[in-house]
């Protein structure tokens, strides 16, 4: 027994925290996406393999990572149990997802059960986030989820995809006979370089950029945001001609130019940049990538077109207005996903749920747009006009 004010007693103790977690095992389901052309999905065999080791079971529907090139069997090697029955797999306690859930998927969820899902507010119906509210699904949006830095890395991985696909389809359309201008998009000793037009400088931009003078195309960049002109002259090598929006510049720019890549982002709908008049005075046979089409465009001209039929012509200029690129390159965008994904799902299993994973969080936390019956992310209820609470207020302890 030790004696008060003994030299073991007045040392400094450790200090014994109150908060102990329970690790538990995860019984993850990953279905098949049956929106028409989207081929990822969120983890990969080796991702998969992973969680196994670690003890969670995940449940797959048949042919779900055929559209990433992963087979079933690849999945089934590494621990996965592989079903043909999608009811089966939304039972699960969490479920991951690419596409939002509609109502059928909705229906065959637990209630009180986890998804995790892009949220694409600008296209979703209110009576889903109804019904996940009265299942108390607790729902996380991708889009929303945050890195150590506070950023959004998954939808950057995304666009990174987006920003260096942009340049390789605009060089595949270039080229095209009888579609095109016949010309590569590349830089040939005694021949002047391919001239691309970037508006936007922010991340899809900025891989825009990259992608485009890596190939010595001569490139010119447009945005509003000095500050982000400076920032991404300051990364980029090679010249880059910079300027902000001003229309008479930007007229001059696509007079000359072979491609343009529509990478503005706006708060709601993309503004219009590019008028008609514009699109006719430039060269006949030149592109316009609109990354931006989501959102509306850039273009006036611009429509939303798909990747079975991805282009119309409009005043000879060849538009691309496919809004979902990234699936275009499903594995790579798959293999982007999983690596997120994955650190999210170890540490809920590490935690012992998703409540005591995301009180230590950030991150994950601001993910969370329905919590247990309450919509808790802002910018959602205001889009339908909800009451909501903010996801902070359920971590307090």
């Amino acid at each position: 027994m030790l004696r008060p004010f003994s030299k073991d007693i007045l040392l400094p103790q450790e200090e014994r925290l109150a908060i102990q977690f329970r690790k538990s095992e995860l019984r993850i389901g990953i279905p098949k996406e049956r929106r028409l052309q989207e081929k990822r999905i969120c983890l990969t065999p080796d991702a998969v393999g992973t969680l196994v080791a670690h003890g969670h079971q995940i449940i797959i529907e048949s042919g779900a990572g055929e559209g990433a090139n992963f087979s079933d069997n690849d999945y089934s090697e590494v621990g996965a149990k592989i079903t043909y029955d999608a009811e089966q797999v939304y039972k699960s306690n969490i479920v991951l997802k690419v596409e939002p859930p509609d109502q059928s998927e909705i229906e065959m969820m637990e209630s009180g059960s986890i998804i995790f899902s892009a949220l694409q507010l600008k296209t979703q119906k209110k009576e889903i986030i109804e019904n996940i509210l009265r299942k108390k699904i607790i729902a996380v949006a991708w889009e929303f989820l945050k890195d150590e830095q506070g950023k959004t890395s998954i939808v950057r991985s995304q666009s990174e995809i987006a920003g260096t696909a942009s340049i390789l389809i605009a060089a595949e359309l270039l080229a095209k006979p009888l579609l095109g201008k016949n010309l590569l998009l590349g830089n040939i000793s005694g021949v002047p370089p391919a001239q691309v037009v970037v508006i936007g400088a922010g991340t899809v931009g900025e891989y825009a950029v990259k992608t485009a003078i890596g190939l010595g195309a001569s490139v010119k960049v447009f945005d509003n945001s000095v500050t982000r002109l400076r920032r991404l002259k300051s990364i980029v090598e090679g010249n880059v001609y910079t300027s902000t929006i001003q229309p008479g510049i930007i007229l001059d720019a696509l007079e000359r130019a072979d491609v343009v890549v529509g990478a503005l982002k706006g708060e709601t709908r993309t503004p219009v940049i590019i008028t008609e008049p514009m699109v006719a005075r430039m060269q006949e046979g030149s592109v316009i990538i609109d990354v931006s089409i989501d959102r509306g465009g850039i273009s006036e001209t611009s429509v939303v077109t798909s990747h079975a039929n991805p282009i119309v012509i409009k005043h000879g200029i060849v538009h691309y207005g496919v809004p979902n690129i990234p699936a275009r390159y499903s594995r790579t965008a798959s293999y982007s996903l999983s690596n997120i994904f994955l650190p999210y799902l170890l540490k809920i299993g590490e935690k012992g749920g998703i409540d005591d994973a995301a009180y230590v969080n950030y991150g994950l936390r601001q993910g969370i747009y329905a919590y247990k019956g309450i919509l808790t992310n802002k910018a959602l209820a205001n889009w339908f006009g909800m009451g909501f609470k903010d996801i902070n207020l359920f971590f307090i302890k």
